[in-house]
């Protein structure tokens, strides 16, 4: 047992495959999960994934030796700031947000002495969302990065690495700087384009889009997986990680306009050279076992 009582502050896709972990594992005592909605409490229940719920974080936290953050990143510095009165010394907050600066501006400034926090994201999900949606497994062989600050409590650190890797991952700890910028690159961009090809598909006339649908290949296809992630989280991390991603975008626009130069003039080298070097990076993909 790691926590004698985890708070769960949020409990869609990812707060409910983590609340599986500690179940199946034993690793807290309690789990008290706050959510919006009262039906998404009574699932949490109806799981048998709660040993208490409320729809005020101020409930759930109270006594909690570990505060997990499962939110939209938008509600993280309103939610810092109603729970902090409650939080015991030695209380460790974290997060599974896909942008790690924002944690550290938004719930640090709001968080009292001898309450560390320890931001982390766990890199991992599927295009579904809710409590219903979550598995135990889902973290199995994944990476789950840790952004401490550097004065960070490493006993703190140690624990929410301990938790993730029983969960199954392995941990790399960075700044949350350098973070922003891999994620926006390996995850924020690609959903970004996702959207994009996707929304210009629902733009096209009535017959094409039938067409589309019907006959989509496995790359329009991959693309409509991604494309049905949760709006609103992919809304919140594009709009915290805004420099980052703006940058990433910019070079792709790049690359596009030297490949649609290409195709323009025929330029089959540098297509089929461009198409070779991409190709490795799925080798290496695959060899790194994240494929």
């Amino acid at each position: 047992m790691l926590f004698e009582r985890i708070a769960l502050i949020g409990f869609g896709l990812i707060g409910s495959s983590l609340a599986r972990v500690v179940r199946r594992d034993g690793l807290a005592r309690h789990i008290a999960v706050c959510a919006r909605t009262r039906q998404t409490l009574d699932t949490a229940v109806k799981l048998g994934l709660a040993d208490s719920v409320s729809l005020d974080c101020l409930d759930a936290v109270e006594g909690a030796d570990l505060v997990m953050l499962c939110t939209p990143l938008s509600a993280y510095g309103e939610i810092a700031a109603a729970m902090a009165p409650r939080l015991k010394k030695g209380c460790i907050v974290s997060d599974v947000g896909s942008v790690k600066q924002v944690v550290l501006s938004d719930v640090g400034e709001h968080l009292p002495d001898g309450v560390h926090l320890v931001p982390g994201h766990p890199v991992a999900g599927t295009e579904h969302s809710g409590p219903e949606a979550g598995f135990a497994e889902l973290f199995e062989g994944r990476w789950c990065i840790l952004t401490p600050a550097a004065d960070a409590d490493q006993g703190a650190v140690d624990r929410v690495a301990e938790l993730w890797r029983r969960a199954g991952m392995m941990i790399e700890v960075m700044d949350a700087p350098h973070h922003d910028q891999v994620l926006a690159i390996t995850s924020h961009l690609p959903h970004l384009i996702a959207y994009t090809i996707v929304g210009t598909a629902t733009d096209l006339e009535e017959d094409l889009q039938k067409e589309v649908v019907k006959f989509a290949a496995g790359g329009f296809r991959d693309f409509t997986r991604i494309a049905a992630s949760d709006p609103v989280m992919w809304r919140d991390i594009c709009l915290t990680n805004q420099d980052a991603v703006l940058e990433m975008l910019g070079r792709f626009s790049e690359d596009l306009t030297a490949l649609r130069r290409a195709v323009r003039r025929g330029d089959g080298g540098t297509l089929e050279d461009w198409f070779a070097r991409t190709r490795a990076i799925r080798r290496g993909v695959i060899d790194a076992k994240q494929a």
